[in-house]
């Protein structure tokens, strides 16, 4: 899989990338990420990205010009599963989507900023535009990084232990069961008998009896979607 970024503010994914699963998945070929500096595709002096709305409202707006360049720029060299914008009015992010973002082959990922980005932007190109919740943050580089981490971790080959991204909290619709490791037994709370006796299929039955009752004391909502299922 390949992912584009188109960033006002680039560095933030400086850290955000450096650690040892994007690494290991990039060296291996499997995944690649690109992040565009919108400054880039600026016109003057400042390489101007933003200016202020029309109608008088507060606040600076991403200009079409310069990402619309970028854009091109990008489609010229590839063609796209799908334009994503990062936008607290999108669709809800969860693991379903998760999931089928993860078959892509090429995503692009728009980070909006200010205000957001010229309307026209998203008329002409975005196919998609993805919320990670019902909330403002200071610019679209934060939810891109979650968008890809959620992504990433499920392309076969990159988690050490690919089984481990399927029984995740959410993958089946539920949330996941409680776990334990070494000791046996802590401060006086011990580990469920059941874990320590070898007996796979009892194992399996308890820790989805687990996650049934986690689901529908912690998060009703799931619980009612997943009955329905």
């Amino acid at each position: 899989m390949r992912l584009d970024i188109i960033a006002a503010l680039p560095r933030y994914f400086d850290s955000v990338f450096d650690n040892a699963i994007y690494r290991r998945a990039t060296e291996s070929g499997l995944f690649r990420v690109e992040v565009h500096d919108l400054r880039d595709f600026g016109k003057g002096t400042y390489r101007q990205i933003d200016d202020y709305a029309y109608g008088g409202s507060a606040g600076m707006v991403l200009m079409a010009e310069p990402l619309s360049a970028c854009i091109e720029n990008l489609k010229s060299q590839r063609s796209y599963d799908d334009i994503i914008y990062l936008s607290p009015d999108g669709e809800v992010f969860n693991q379903h989507l998760a999931n089928r973002l993860s078959l892509c082959q090429n995503l692009l990922l728009i980070c909006g900023h200010y205000k957001g980005i010229d309307q026209r932007i998203r008329d002409l190109y975005v196919t998609r535009e993805i919320s990670i919740g019902d909330y403002v943050l200071s610019g679209g580089e934060i939810a891109a990084a979650v968008l890809t981490d959620a992504v990433l971790r499920l392309i076969p080959g990159v988690m050490g232990d690919e089984s481990s991204a399927l029984t995740d909290s959410h993958q089946d619709g539920l949330l996941s069961p409680p776990v334990y490791t070494r000791p046996a037994e802590f401060k006086g709370l011990k580990v469920p008998e059941v874990l320590l006796g070898g007996n796979d299929k009892a194992i399996r039955e308890w820790l989805h009896e687990q996650a049934l009752e986690r689901t529908r004391e912690r998060r009703p909502d799931l619980w009612e979607q997943w009955g329905d299922g």
